[in-house]
């Protein structure tokens, strides 16, 4: 099943666009295009595809269980576990930094105005990535069809529980049109339960030593794999949660804090994910720096572990799943539907803006470079940064 590849040159990629991947996982998967299908040829443009699409119908961060997803496949677990680590930690570092910075000068006032293009550039971003998705998936009418109608359906309905169906509509309308592909072998499906029981277990656990020791650092690991284990969409959908619990309900940080430490977060490369890093953190300033670490990791683990237990669970039943010719033929559906959920992204992500010349011409700037230039988009994001000091 493993693609055996030298470890080294994968993680080298993948710290790459650890530290050069902006705009959040819709605007992820087109660095990972070109990175480690285009470049590398690591895996096919269809598998990553494939791999993209099953990992939105699965909670947690989309783009870091796509790249743990190809690690797995390509290199089998140990390198999917790697693939993590490297990934997620440069920003998991950068984020803990600024919530210990926070905690030091949280009495003064941080202006983060120099971030203020960031925004609208990283919507230019996500709508390019809808616009190479497109290009790429969309190949029929009815594909066509379904990418608007995804579109249409997840702007009226932004809430988190809608994208799976929307997927998981697209693929039933395809599999209709199953007969028009060829018969494959038909693979015997074998299901490993490990990973799911690991998943519940570790949820399970950790809410009961949370409940019986009132340890903080549970807590906050307890907290995060909870919120982990039922996300859809990304880190702008874990975002208003995380702020209902942790700033509403349970006054870790102030409104200020938090949304001092989300602009951060916008304006830095990796998972958006990331950004639990900095809640942890700012949770446990109470018992200093060595508290803050511990609290970013505890925050930072219980996100992304849900996520990665459960592509693991699927992954491994998947080829055998594919060969029957009903899910081959929902795989159209469901990519059609992928990019009209990444093209209402972008115009959702566009609304909290202000309805300004300047935003919208950062937003369109940003897509007419990407599309016509070769200016990698980490120098775009790097000369947005420059004219918000400048300016």
């Amino acid at each position: 099943m493993f693609q055996r590849v030298k470890y080294t040159l994968f993680l080298k990629d993948v710290f790459i666009l650890a530290l050069t991947t902006f705009g959040g996982a819709q605007s992820h998967i087109a660095h990972f295009h070109k990175i480690l299908v285009a470049k590398r040829g690591y895996l096919s443009e269809e598998d990553l595809m494939e791999l993209n699409s099953l990992c939105q119908i699965i909670p947690g961060p989309t783009s870091t269980q796509t790249l743990t997803a190809i690690g797995f496949r390509i290199g089998g677990p140990n390198l999917a576990y790697l693939t993590l680590l490297v990934w997620m930690l440069p920003a998991v570092a950068f984020m803990a930094a600024a919530a210990i910075m926070m905690s030091d000068i949280q009495e003064k006032s941080w202006s983060l105005k120099f971030t203020r293009f960031i925004l609208p550039m990283a919507v230019g971003i996500v709508s390019y990535g809808a616009y190479r998705i497109s290009l790429r998936t969309v190949k029929s009418k009815t594909g066509l069809v379904l990418m608007c109608l995804a579109a249409v359906f997840s702007y009226l309905y932004q809430t988190p529980y809608v994208f799976p169906i929307i997927l998981l509509c697209g693929g039933l309308v395809t599999s209709l049109k199953y007969k028009k592909l060829p018969r494959n072998h038909r693979e015997k499906i074998t299901i490993s339960w490990s990973n799911f029981i690991l998943w519940a277990g570790v949820l399970i656990i950790a809410a009961a030593l949370g409940y019986a020791t009132s340890s903080l650092p549970v807590r906050i690991f307890e907290n995060f794999y909870r919120n982990g284990s039922m996300i859809f969409g990304g880190g702008q959908v874990l975002t208003p949660l995380l702020y209902t619990e942790f700033v509403e309900y349970k006054h870790y940080l102030t409104s200020n804090e938090f949304l001092s430490g989300y602009a951060v977060a916008q304006a830095l490369p990796g998972p958006v994910f990331s950004f639990s890093s900095y809640i942890g953190s700012l949770s446990m300033r109470e018992y200093g720096i060595g508290g803050e670490i511990v609290g970013a990791l505890m925050a930072s683990f219980g996100i992304f572990l849900p996520g990665t237990f459960l592509i693991f669970f699927v992954i491994r039943f998947w080829d055998g799943l594919k060969s029957y010719r009903a899910v081959r033929a929902s795989l159209e559906g469901i990519t059609a539907a992928s990019a009209g959920l990444v093209a209402a992204a972008a115009v959702i992500m566009f609304q909290p803006l202000d309805n300004t010349v300047t935003n919208f011409a950062f937003t369109i700037a940003t897509f007419i470079l990407l599309a016509f230039t070769r200016i990698p988009s980490p120098a775009i994001i790097a000369a947005g940064l420059l004219l918000g000091f400048l300016l």
